[in-house]
C-alpha cells in the first residue's frame, strides 16, 4: 500500500491495480484466465495471492456488539 497510489488502497506489486479490482473481476464471474488475458501485467498467482490477502483480511475482522 502506497498512499501515492490508488489512495493507498491495496494493489499488485508493481501495478495500479487494486486487490478490490481484482475481487470484483472475479465476482463478477471473469476466471482466472480471463482476468491474466484482459490484464497482461497480471500473473495466476497475483490473482492468487489477492485471494489469499482478502481471506487473512477476513480472519482478522473484529464485529463489534449492536449498542
Amino acid at each position: 500500500m502506497d498512499p501515492e497510489v490508488r489512495f493507498g488502497k491495496p494493489c499488485v506489486r508493481g501495478t495500479r491495480i487494486s486487490v478490490g479490482d481484482v475481487l470484483g473481476f472475479l465476482a463478477s464471474g471473469m476466471s482466472v484466465a480471463e482476468v491474466v488475458e484482459e490484464y497482461p501485467s497480471l500473473t495466476a498467482e497475483d490473482v492468487f495471492a489477492c485471494l489469499a490477502y482478502a481471506a487473512d483480511r477476513e480472519t482478522r475482522t473484529i464485529t463489534l456488539p449492536a449498542a
